[in-house]
């Protein structure tokens, strides 16, 4: 049977589409359990999106959650092989709090967990851009490198307590921060400079790197640009169109995160509607010998757009009464619903329904009583 895309909403064709662009690479699906035990995010809150989770206990008297968070399961259950990566992609509902209420949320989303590489994280923002580019042409992909900022803090002597409070500046580009940061701290004007010449710099390699000064011939920066570029190499045709774009104000928690990180955007969208990067940390922290990247994209928030790419509710509407022969109405609906065409038979229009075409069944057959295509 062929669904047509009248049927399905923008989040739903998103969902399927992206399901089968991970499948043709090899990701198997990923199921799991709606529930987690509680153990399992108290000890990542800070890797969490939000920290509110959702508890209950069982009839063990063990305590459980509602899962916030679904790379933390497939963590949990990866096995590490040796030279091995274990690629998966799931469609997942979380749920996470949302105007002080807890709100249910779909996730689509990709993990490569084992000998991660470059060649897997180049594969990884390939389709990071492809996920995006199945649901809008007018997408930017910002991406940013977690070592390269890390050293530019190192070069700049930050504190453990600094650094945190200047991530959380460099992530909202308040630069006004990041001087009132580093004059607490000592640093002197002309370190705290090569840090926000960084954070606003934003576009081409280029140029970003253009801002690095002298810095970008420390060894760790060169070899953390290195690879940078190659990672890019494959999707060089969208860094030249301006649809990748670097921005080393994407930052995450350096605790779970380290080398590149990413956000994607969709114009109509004030969110990131996609976000990931490397997280060999948490695997750390978890006890895994292994790299990890990843990420997620949420095709819930393209509800946003649907008001104004929508005009119509349904293409057709058919008006018959009490003296149809239901059998001649059957056949009409579904004549219209092969051609690929939304169709419904009422007695009567709710007043807010937007339709094409209203039509009306009658004894000598059907009459066009209105047309707005």
């Amino acid at each position: 049977m062929i669904i047509s895309d009248q049927v399905l909403k923008s989040n739903e064709k998103a969902m399927f589409a992206l399901r089968e662009l991970y499948g043709m690479y090899g990701y198997s699906r990923f199921k799991m359990s709606k529930f987690e035990e509680y153990d399992l995010y108290v000890g990542n809150k800070n890797f969490l999106i939000s920290d509110n989770i959702i508890t209950f206990t069982d009839r063990g008297g063990k305590l459980m959650a509602l899962k916030p968070d679904v790379t933390l399961s497939i963590v949990k259950n990866s096995k590490i092989i040796p030279g091995y990566v274990e690629k998966v992609y799931y469609d997942e509902n979380v749920y996470r709090m949302a105007n002080e209420s807890y709100k249910e949320i779909m996730q689509v989303g990709l993990e490569c967990i084992g000998a991660v590489d470059t060649y897997t994280l180049s594969e990884v923002v390939m389709l990071a851009v492809r996920s995006l580019a199945l649901i809008s042409n007018d997408f930017v992909l910002d991406i940013s490198h977690l070592g390269i900022l890390s050293r530019v803090l190192a070069i700049m002597g930050v504190s453990d307590k600094a650094k945190a409070e200047l991530l959380s500046a460099v992530g909202k580009k308040n630069l006004h921060a990041i001087d009132e940061i580093c004059s607490a701290e000592g640093i002197l004007p002309e370190k705290a400079s090569l840090l926000k010449s960084l954070v606003s710099a934003y576009g081409s390699p280029e140029k970003v790197f253009d801002s690095l000064g002298e810095s970008a011939n420390d060894p760790v920066i060169r070899d953390a640009k290195n690879e940078l570029l190659d990672i890019l190499s494959p999707v060089w045709d969208a860094v030249q169109s301006g649809k990748v774009r670097l921005d080393f104000s994407v930052v995450n928690d350096m605790n779970y995160y380290n080398g590149i990180v990413m956000k994607g955007f969709i114009n109509g969208i004030p969110q990131s509607i996609l976000s990931g990067g490397q997280y060999d940390r948490l695997l750390a922290k978890m006890g895994k010998k292994a790299g990890a990247v990843g990420f997620a994209v949420y095709p819930d928030m393209l509800e946003a757009l649907a008001p104004s790419q929508k005009q119509y509710d349904i293409d057709t509407v058919i008006l018959y009464d009490e003296n149809t022969e239901p059998m001649a109405l059957y056949n009409t609906v579904r004549l219209f619903s092969e051609g690929g065409k939304s169709v419904m038979a009422q007695k009567t229009i709710p007043e807010k329904l937007r339709y094409r075409q209203l039509l009306k069944l009658t004894e000598s057959g059907v009459q066009i009583l209105e047309n707005n295509a």
